[in-house]
């Protein structure tokens, strides 16, 4: 991914962030909360010995001191000089527990040992600082002591007394909280990033080129009332959603078309994607734009084209196949467009057989004669073959994707169908993005991409009288365009 797309996925994903970083100041809040305050104090001790008055006599005696002060440093944590403190400031420790909290270091070139010591009372930490410093000037006096009982000539003297510790050096609560705050960001831009990547669904116009080479013929803007008003073109004719399907007619009509044939099958991979409302909203625009337009209930299965445009669903186009009624009787008008439906009549028990049929293939070719445009509504292709079989007497289809819930897999196992079955696909329709998405989809526009399949793009003007037209044709084929009628 980019540096565009990376930041589109925090912007996506900004509230799972959020989230995790406070999650990561709140468990480091706790944390220290929850951790024993440390306290800790230091003792300094000098090094030195009894030298004799000649300079040879101080050379030795510091080149001596100098070498004993590391062994004199480790001897800190014995229990030689642990176990007296113990006992006389009368402490639970035993001696490896103690030796846990005390450290002892020298700095190079320096006969200074620093003892340090932790404790979760001040006071308590001072005291057994200066303790040990005492205790270890007496173990070394006993260590270096002569045979012949003279005093030691190494003589060990406190010149800094542990002072009592104003605040604790452990738990930093800021600096944990800020640690928390840093790791919890981490945390939550890797989860979106792992997210986005583990993420199959299709969600934009760059997911679609990525599946299918076929044109984006227009995205529809999510809207929360097309459940309840599915008609936008008719019940919001000024919203973005009805300038979404304007679009999408005004993008159709820059098809080219292998015949003269002026059949658009619409369909979608599995239920639930929109593909009805499209086909019915994209009918009413063409009518409005003054073309002779039937809409066909081709869903045998769960038809709902009579439903939305509140018409008899009862008689239609299977009453039609099996010759109890003729087409014209069958034919409803709506409104007071170019509009005519045709809708589903009776389920039947065999819809793929009955849309197969040779009566089905006659009735296309009628309505061919009697209306300009005839939009189809036909089954989801992956859960039966209905589509698959009614897309080979169309001039093309329509795959309608709804963002964000359809899976990649889902749309290319759809496209295959479409491909196995030898029907053309004229484009994809993006349905249910987001707001702030479709707005970017606004002015876009697609150019033939100049590759050797001859396939063209689908200009989309900002508004339907700034149309461009980018035609192009497949190698030793002769295309003519439909006539689907003017924006």
């Amino acid at each position: 991914m980019g540096l565009a797309e990376y930041l589109s996925v925090l912007r996506k994903h900004w509230l799972v962030i959020a989230i995790s970083a406070v999650a990561g100041i709140v468990l480091a809040g706790l944390l220290s909360t929850a951790t024993t305050p440390q306290y800790q104090a230091q003792s300094q001790v000098f090094v030195s010995t009894r030298s004799g008055e000649s300079l040879g006599d101080l050379v030795a005696g510091n080149s001596f001191t100098a070498n004993q002060v590391s062994s004199y440093t480790a001897l800190v944590s014995s229990p030689r000089v642990l176990q007296p403190v113990i006992d006389e400031l009368g402490l639970a420790d035993s001696v490896d527990t103690l030796a846990e909290r005390v450290t002892a270091e020298s700095p190079e070139e320096t006969v200074l040992i620093t003892i340090s010591v932790t404790d979760p009372q001040p006071q308590g930490a001072a005291e057994t600082a200066d303790a040990i410093a005492s205790s270890l000037a007496t173990v070394v006096a006993e260590l270096e002591r002569p045979s012949g009982g003279e005093p030691s000539p190494v003589q060990i003297s406190t010149v800094r007394e542990a002072q009592v510790p104003e605040g604790p050096v452990t738990p930093r609560t800021t600096l944990n909280v800020a640690l928390g705050l840093a790791l919890g960001l981490l945390i939550g831009v890797g989860i979106a990033v792992l997210r986005a990547t583990l993420d199959t669904r299709v969600r934009s116009d760059e997911d679609v080129r990525a599946l299918t080479d076929a044109p984006l013929l227009g995205t529809i803007a999510f809207d929360e009332e097309a459940v309840s008003q599915p008609l936008i073109v008719q019940g919001s004719p000024h919203s973005r959603r009805a300038e979404s399907f304007r679009r999408l007619r005004t993008n159709l009509q820059f098809l080219e078309f292998d015949d003269d044939r002026r059949r658009v099958l619409v369909t979608s991979s599995l239920p639930g994607e929109g593909k009805s409302t499209t086909a019915i909203n994209l009918a009413i625009t063409l009518a409005h734009a003054g073309t002779r337009v039937v809409l066909v209930d081709g869903d045998l299965r769960r038809p709902s084209v009579s439903r939305y445009l509140g018409l008899e669903g009862s008689v239609g186009l299977t009453t039609v196949l099996i010759g109890r009624v003729p087409l014209e009787a069958a034919v409803q008008p709506w409104g007071d467009t170019n509009l005519f439906v045709l809708p589903s009549g009776e389920i039947p028990p065999n819809p793929s057989e009955l849309l197969g049929s040779a009566q089905m293939e006659r009735l296309v070719a009628q309505l061919d004669e009697q209306y300009e445009v005839a939009v189809i509504d036909s089954a989801p292709l992956l859960p039966v073959t209905d589509s698959a079989v009614l897309a080979r007497l169309t001039g093309g289809t329509i795959l309608v994707v709804r963002a964000g819930e359809i899976h990649n897999a889902q749309v290319q196992q759809a496209l295959r169908v479409l491909s196995t079955g030898g029907a053309s696909l004229h484009g994809v329709v993006l349905n249910g993005v987001a707001q702030s998405d479709a707005s970017e989809y606004r002015y876009q526009y697609y150019e033939q991409d100049g590759g050797s399949d001859g396939r063209s793009g689908v200009g989309a003007p900002s508004h339907p009288g700034d149309q461009m037209l980018h035609g192009a044709h497949s190698s030793g084929r002769t295309r003519s365009r439909v006539g689907l009628g003017g924006p």
